[in-house]
């Protein structure tokens, strides 16, 4: 095992480069991915590295970029996007749902686009409008998309490069907030042994409440889990990592045993991902369970200003209160 200890944007940028010296039909696309490595530094050093054909720039066109992709996938290239900050994305939906998602249907499987399209999501960094929305339901909706998320260094390492190894189009989310986080990588197990790509993961047994989570949230659920210990109650906290296709095993065997579940995310509760995740766990564990599933997300507004997000977000306190309630049936 050879381990390193990186932040969760140094992984990725490890994964890439990892994916790119590997397959030379991978590219790299976005708005200042190349010269600047990004804004987040994500991409630093591969445009240097692999040249400009390969790390490339491109205008300050979402839908320009997907649709690029799409052109460069059906040539036989294996394109990876990063669309610059998640409310960015909306004007290449258009690609992405039309297009990206169907092509493979629409060719009676004739047809493959192995693209990635890399979404920095979620709040947590005091940003202006536009750039911290998490819009993971809007593709989790649509059929043709594998929908992932990484929360913690190991996760984005490796998610990343079975992403692009994927004959399929993948929505690939990464937490904005956790970029920094710290943790041990292991840069040279073989494949073989990585946790699967769609595979949930228990990050924290536990006897009393399964705790749902995937990007962000799952660091607050671990802390909500710590400090609940100290009040004697056991939590699992369960990452999802992937949200299409879903891990739904994995997410009843921990329901059906401790009874109680709460979903967290930070995108608002009404019609967000956490609904999908409440019927499916009512469907499969209605008689197992001890009381609702409950939700705790962010509001039914706008992403609020800088300033009022931290009163948006879901944080440790609610995620308890929403513990404490489920013990009230």
């Amino acid at each position: 095992m050879t381990a390193e200890t990186l932040t969760l944007g140094k992984a990725l940028n490890a994964g890439l480069r990892k994916a790119m010296e590997d397959d030379p039909k991978v590219l790299v696309m976005g708005e200042d991915v190349g010269k600047l490595g990004g804004v987040f530094r994500i991409t630093d050093g591969l445009q240097k590295d692999f040249g400009e054909e390969r790390v490339i720039d491109t205008p300050l066109a979402e839908s320009g970029i997907v649709g690029t992709a799409i052109g460069l996938a059906l040539r036989g290239y294996r394109p990876v996007c990063e669309i610059q900050f998640d409310g960015f994305v909306f004007p290449a939906a258009d690609q992405i749902i039309t297009q990206l998602a169907k092509m493979g249907m629409r060719s009676l499987g004739a047809l493959s686009l192995p693209v990635v399209v890399r979404i920095p999501c979620g709040g947590g960094i005091g940003a202006v409008e536009h750039h911290s929305e998490s819009p993971e339901a809007y593709f989790t909706h649509t059929a043709g998309l594998r929908v992932v998320a990484c929360s913690n260094p190991a996760d984005a390492f490796t998610m990343i490069q079975q992403s692009i190894a994927s004959p399929d189009p993948v929505i690939f989310f990464e937490p904005k907030r956790r970029y920094w986080d710290k943790a041990e990588v292991d840069v040279d197990a073989a494949p073989g042994a990585w946790a699967p790509l769609h595979g949930a993961k228990v990050v924290r047994p536990g006897e009393h409440v399964t705790l749902l989570a995937y990007g962000p949230q799952v660091k607050t659920c671990l802390e909500a889990a710590a400090a609940a210990a100290e009040e004697g109650r056991s939590l699992e906290v369960i990452d999802l990592r992937s949200l299409n296709p879903l891990d739904i095993d994995a997410i009843t065997g921990s329901v059906n045993r401790t009874g109680r579940c709460v979903v967290v995310h930070e995108a608002p509760v009404f019609s967000g991902f956490g609904a999908e995740l409440a019927a499916r766990i009512t469907e499969k564990c209605f008689y197992r369970l001890e009381s609702p599933v409950l939700r705790v997300g962010g509001l039914s507004t706008p992403y609020p200003p800088s300033r009022l997000e931290d009163h948006y977000l879901p944080d440790l306190d609610r995620i308890l209160d929403a513990v404490d309630r489920t013990f009230a049936w």
